[in-house]
């Protein structure tokens, strides 16, 4: 199984086309324009001041897949919430690693103080995406049809969510730093 690891600013040329692919060729992403890898760079510098985890998949020196955890909305009070974001070179789905890096993810989120994972799963015949969170444990909340227009058809979102730690049952405690 690969090393997954906390991202590296030299990761970023990997990540960026990885997201590239699946912007130009898949429906998980309703980005229709490959950003760049500046545009990369400044999104991970978001995540990692919020103090939330970007991860990587690396083997052999090669990156293989990317996730991160990112406020589900900008305000303040959402910052106990994040939205996961996971995304593999092509030619390695289904063979375990999204569920290892979801996995990892997950355990960092609820390091960093994260109570609530949501995944906002474009299309929903993403069948493995909504699949690989199924297996850990999210739970699907609803489906937004039609909200986005990709590749000249209509396409759903799936939402999913799962708590993490003590939830909602106890006030958040922010980590120490």
């Amino acid at each position: 199984m690969p090393l997954i690891r906390p991202s590296r600013a030299e990761d970023i040329s990997a990540i960026t086309a990885i997201y590239a692919h699946h912007v130009l060729h898949g429906t998980g992403t309703f980005e229709t324009e490959p950003p760049s890898a500046g545009d990369m760079t400044a999104r991970r510098a978001d995540v990692l001041a919020k103090g939330l985890p970007y991860l990587v998949a690396e083997q052999e020196g090669e990156i293989l897949g990317f996730a991160y955890g990112n406020w589900f909305k900008p305000r303040p009070a959402y910052r106990y919430s994040v939205e996961d974001s996971i995304y593999l070179a092509p030619s390695l789905h289904r063979k375990g690693l999204g569920r290892a890096l979801l996995a990892e993810l997950l355990a960092r989120c609820e390091a960093a103080g994260v109570r609530k994972v949501m995944a906002i799963i474009g299309d929903s015949a993403n069948v493995g995406s909504v699949g690989v969170h199924l297996a850990l444990g999210f739970t699907q909340v609803g489906i937004v049809e039609s909200c986005g227009w990709k590749f000249g058809a209509w396409r759903d979102i799936v939402i999913m969510q799962k708590a993490l730690g003590a939830g909602d049952t106890l006030p958040p405690v922010p980590p120490a730093s």
